[in-house]
C-alpha cells in the first residue's frame, strides 16, 4: 500500500509540474540528488550518480570528481554519446587558476547526462554506483525531465 502510494505521489508530482522552467539547478553530492528550482522553491528532484572519486572539488583531469561551486548549463547536445546531455561551465576562472597553480590541467566536459547509448538495459545496475568521470548521471527516463525543464544560461550551484 505505501509502495503505491508514493507511485501516486510522484506521478502526480511529475503532472503537477511538467511544463515548468527552472531558473536555477541544485546539485547536493552528499545526498545524490538534483533538484530543479523556479522561484526559490524545489518543483522536482531526482536521484543522480557521480564520478568514481565523489568526495571534494574537481582539481584535475581524470581525478573522477564532479566539481562544486557555481556554474552555468551553456548548451545541450541531443547526439551525445549518453542519452542526452547538457554541459557545465566548468572549469570557471578560479577552478583555470587553481590548476595553474598546480601545474595540472583542470580537465572539463562535465555534463548532466542520461546513460550511455547502447547500455539502456543495465540503467539499474549503473544507478547504483558512482560510474563517470566527473559528470551528473541521470536515468533516461530522468534527464528527459530536466532536458525540458532547462534551458541553456541556468545557473547550477554543486554543492558537497
Amino acid at each position: 500500500m505505501i509502495a503505491f502510494l508514493l507511485t501516486v505521489g510522484l506521478v502526480s508530482q511529475a503532472d503537477a509540474w511538467a511544463g515548468q522552467k527552472a531558473d536555477m539547478v541544485r546539485v547536493v553530492k552528499s545526498k545524490k540528488r538534483l533538484h530543479l528550482i523556479k522561484d526559490d522553491r524545489v518543483f522536482a528532484t531526482f536521484r543522480v550518480k557521480f564520478g568514481a572519486n565523489p568526495k571534494g572539488h574537481k582539481v584535475q583531469q581524470g581525478d573522477e570528481r564532479t566539481p562544486e561551486g557555481l556554474y552555468y548549463l551553456t548548451y545541450k547536445n541531443a547526439n551525445s554519446a549518453y542519452y542526452k546531455s547538457i554541459h557545465i561551465s566548468y572549469p570557471n576562472g578560479q577552478d583555470k587558476e587553481n590548476a595553474r597553480k598546480l601545474g595540472v590541467d583542470p580537465g572539463g566536459d562535465i555534463m548532466i547526462h542520461g546513460q550511455p547509448n547502447g547500455y539502456e538495459w543495465a540503467t539499474f545496475f549503473m544507478q547504483m554506483v558512482n560510474w563517470t568521470d566527473g559528470c551528473v548521471a541521470l536515468t533516461n527516463s530522468d534527464m528527459d525531465k530536466v532536458w525540458d525543464a532547462i534551458e541553456p544560461g541556468t545557473p547550477i550551484e554543486i554543492l558537497p
